[in-house]
């Protein structure tokens, strides 16, 4: 249960920051924090609707750093 508490919890920060209009890389960070929350969830309770979820996520995040060459600077969580 605390691992989809801290994914749908990370959405609900991820949509506050994209309304705030925050900048492509500070979300680039949130997304890929996401992406290990949503893996954790996967292996405890999501099954293979999980499981595909978190490679959709994976491949949207991959394209999304194909296509911003700056998306891909590891940057510190804060």
């Amino acid at each position: 249960m605390e691992e989809s508490r801290a994914v749908l919890e990370r959405l609900e920060r991820i949509e506050a920051l994209d309304r705030a209009g925050a900048a492509p890389l500070e979300l680039v960070v949130e997304l890929r924090a996401l992406l290990e929350e949503a893996d954790a969830w996967s292996r405890v309770e999501g099954g293979d609707a999980g499981e595909s979820a978190v490679d959709r996520l994976r491949s949207a995040l991959e394209l999304a750093e194909d296509r911003n060459p700056l998306a891909r600077i590891p940057v510190a969580r804060t």
